[in-house]
């Protein structure tokens, strides 16, 4: 579910850089969320993915 979103998130910011200059801020913000919520359940071994 959690890669799910990551993913989602990163086509996303990919697409706000290229297409939709305005949202891309949000978006990179948002893919950075994702990205310290991944790391953060790898690091304490919370695996419920």
């Amino acid at each position: 579910m959690l890669w799910t979103i990551a993913v989602i998130l990163f086509v996303l910011w990919i697409l706000g850089g290229f297409v939709f200059h305005v949202a891309g801020g949000l978006i990179h913000l948002l893919l950075v969320i994702a990205v310290i919520v991944v790391v953060y359940q790898l690091v304490t071994g919370r695996r419920r993915i």
